[in-house]
């Protein structure tokens, strides 16, 4: 929550995320509210920033594409679906 505090009063609009793992899921749920235009990129159609890799460095990069139009948003289904899938997914588990 203070993390959407800030990026509002820094007068951020637009944001651009990585979906590795599942650590992105709780971030993107807080974020999602309809006041940041979110941008859901899967890292393997992202090219990384050639030479030492940062976090600094990918968010920059990151940044940098988002800025131009450059990433491809990922999929992610609407609330009812991914309860639906989490439900599959508990049933096909046990």
């Amino acid at each position: 929550m203070a993390l959407s505090e800030w990026l509002s009063s820094e007068g951020c609009t637009h944001l651009a995320m990585e979906s590795t793992g599942v650590y992105w899921k709780a971030v993107r749920h807080i974020l999602a509210d309809g006041e940041f235009e979110l941008v859901l990129a899967n890292a393997t159609h992202l090219k990384n920033v050639p030479g030492r890799k940062t976090d600094v460095k990918d968010a920059v990069w990151l940044a940098d594409l988002l800025a131009h139009g450059l990433i491809q948003a990922s999929f992610v289904p609407d609330e009812p679906t991914q309860q639906m899938r989490n439900l599959l997914r508990t049933r096909s588990n046990c």
